[in-house]
């Protein structure tokens, strides 16, 4: 039987990712810290990962993308929303999100928890990039932003979704 597996690629490179690296890209986004560890030019496109400080409140709107996502809870707990249930999600837990599905996640609690996002293939560090602040840690929060601000806010990322894939849903 021949082999099927293609041969080794040479370019690609190993890549270590440090949350705390001094080179580390920390952004900023509807209230929460996002650290992008891994790229899609660091997989070939497969995936990305993402390592996501949520403070007490934080989270994202309801949305929905045509790419699988995955969270991994390290700390804390989230309340994850998917397609109108609530579940729950707690250190130690992963949940998948299907693609095109509705969904959301907000932290309940009054303290931060840290998730480890997976999108694949990859482009969801991209829109965050793109759409979020740069901030200078991890756990440092993007600053707080006005009325104003955050219907500009609510505006660049709507006209940036199409984009990268995803729908701004109501709610």
């Amino acid at each position: 039987m021949a082999n099927t597996i293609p041969d080794d690629d040479p370019r690609r490179k190993l890549t270590i990712a440090r949350a705390d690296a001094a080179d580390a890209v920390h952004v900023g986004l509807a209230g929460n810290t996002y650290t992008i560890l891994l790229t899609g030019r660091d997989t070939a496109g497969r995936y990305c990962l993402i390592d996501m400080h949520v403070a007490p409140g934080g989270g994202p709107g309801p949305h929905r993308h045509d790419f699988e996502e995955s969270f991994t809870v390290l700390e804390g707990e989230i309340e994850a929303m998917f397609r109108g249930e609530r579940v729950t999600v707690r250190a130690g837990e992963t949940i998948n999100i299907p693609a095109n599905a509705p969904h959301r996640f907000q932290n309940m609690s009054n303290v931060p928890a840290r998730l480890l996002c997976v999108c694949s293939p990859a482009g969801q560090e991209e829109f965050f990039t793109e759409v979020g602040v740069r901030v200078s840690s991890r756990t440092e929060l993007p600053p707080p932003m006005n009325a104003a601000e955050q219907a500009a806010f609510r505006e660049k990322a709507g006209a940036l979704a199409q984009k990268y894939r995803t729908e701004m849903l109501p709610g």
